[in-house]
């Protein structure tokens, strides 16, 4: 018989772990206790943006294989496998808050009606796993056998129904060989077709995913780090990335400097991890990842401070256009984004704020409804003094920086995510900028950042490209 599977939260992760499960033949039932996104979800519809996403959970519902509920004890009552896929998010002192997984263990357990296996796939702080199990045994109907798993998620935002179907890994954190088995039947179409299966115990399973994601964070902030050296050495962040990414042992990806990570897992769990680490009593052995925080603020800061500093030389009357609000392409997520967050204290200190995002405009709306939204990146720019690509979305790549110089007052362009061509807008007449990188062989070396104590004779932290000379490349 097909083992039947619940999905117990159905935000981001849920909603795309529930679809994919069906999708590998499985009746699933996805819980929520929020009646509407249940609702929206039953209905086909998927309340934030995933490319495919919408396609597939629609498929699923429609065949039956996939519907949604608000009920735990219909969830206890129908499956043999049951997911917890809840929020873990950051609470007051950076450690992680798992109020939800409690309430879900002590909404589901009780009701339970026949033996079955828990798996967790929500980020937690090492050790929760055990204590999970101590309350499942307190709660657990006399002569019910329940087990419990930790199966952590890999999802890349924009990628992630790719990533459920076809995991790069599969770690599976279990304390039986019935549970073992059983995830085995969960994912063997994966691991048919080569999937790599990781077989450890609950802590190290719990361990994977925060360690992951503070490995691309302290990578992501050396590049970075090493921007703000080649800013006031005169050399160039992206060459320099290319150079080390031919080291097999280091490898290009997360070597992109720029505005720096942002969005609902790489910051949270780099805090998270530092705050568990000292709830252990060992917050020196990573007392590095407090550097990596805190270059990932400094990066925000970088452009906060150049674009105040530009608005103050210039003179102008400070309006300033945004393109980008998500913290990455391919998304609506604005949690923590570095984009937003510029956006904002640009607009809190005085300035003239319009953003546009393909996708996040809505969602960064009920964030920051302050801000002004564009419908198009054209109507962003249109009479603007400083233009700011802030989230690398293919559709930036593609404008006509003519017809933007065109609809702008000022000619000043910062492209904080350093992926641009420079060529096209050096020569539409932009006064271009990078972080971190030289975009013309003679830099402008007059300007002074009014926010450095650097000598008047320091060259400016942000090289500016003169159009009458172009990059070798």
């Amino acid at each position: 018989m097909m083992l039947q599977i619940s999905v117990i939260g159905t935000g981001y992760l849920g909603a795309t772990h529930a679809a994919g499960m069906a999708e590998l033949g499985f009746d699933v039932l996805g819980v929520d206790n929020n009646p509407a996104k249940a609702a929206a979800l039953a209905a086909g519809r998927v309340p934030f943006h995933e490319p495919g996403l919408p396609d597939l959970l629609r498929e699923q519902v429609e065949q039956g294989r996939l519907r949604f509920g608000t009920s735990l004890i219909e969830a206890a009552r129908f499956a043999d496998i049951h997911f917890l896929c809840v929020g873990t998010p950051e609470g007051p002192t950076g450690a992680a808050d798992i109020s939800q997984l409690y309430s879900a263990i002590d909404g589901l357990v009780p009701h339970l009606t026949r033996n079955c296996l828990i798996v967790g796939k929500s980020t937690v702080p090492v050790g929760t796993a055990e204590a999970l199990v101590e309350r499942i045994n307190g709660l657990a109907p006399e002569g019910i056998s329940v087990d419990l798993a930790w199966n952590p998620e890999f999802l890349r935002e924009g990628h992630a129904v790719y990533d459920t179907l076809h995991p790069n890994r599969l770690v599976f954190g279990v304390t039986t060989p019935d549970a073992e088995w059983a995830l085995r039947q969960v994912y063997s179409e994966a691991i048919t077709a080569g999937s790599p299966v990781v077989v450890t115990n609950l802590p190290t399973a719990e361990l994977v995913k925060v360690s992951a994601n503070a490995f691309l964070a302290t990578k992501i902030s050396f590049i970075n780090a090493m921007a703000e050296l080649c800013e006031i050495t005169g050399a160039d962040v992206t060459l320099l990335a290319d150079a080390l990414g031919h080291d097999d042992r280091i490898g290009r990806k997360f070597l992109g400097a720029g505005l720096g990570y942002g969005g609902g897992c790489l910051p949270k769990d780099v805090r998270a991890l530092i705050a568990r680490a000292g709830e252990l009593g060992v917050a020196e052995s990573v007392s590095f990842l407090d550097s990596v925080d805190a270059i990932n603020r400094r990066r925000r800061e970088r452009v906060v401070r150049e674009t105040l500093g530009l608005l103050r030389e210039t003179g102008s009357p400070g309006r300033v256009a945004i393109l980008g609000a998500a913290f990455k392409p391919l998304s609506d997520d604005v949690r923590d984004s570095p984009a937003l967050e510029v956006a904002v204290r640009l607009h809190a200190m005085g300035v003239d704020v319009t953003v546009f995002d393909p996708e996040a405009n809505r969602s960064a709306s009920l964030i920051a409804p302050d801000l002004r939204y564009a419908p198009t990146a054209t109507a962003a720019v249109l009479g603007a003094d400083i233009v700011l690509h802030l989230t690398e979305w293919r559709e930036f790549r593609d404008l006509d920086p003519v017809l933007l110089r065109s609809v702008a007052r000022g000619r000043v362009f910062i492209d904080a995510r350093n992926v641009l061509d420079p060529e096209p807008w050096l020569a539409a007449g932009w006064d271009f900028r990078a972080l971190g990188r030289l975009v013309a062989r003679e830099v402008d070396s007059s300007r002074v950042d009014h926010y450095s104590n650097r000598p008047e004779s320091a060259p400016s932290t942000m090289p500016v490209a003169k159009a009458t000379i172009r990059t070798s490349r």
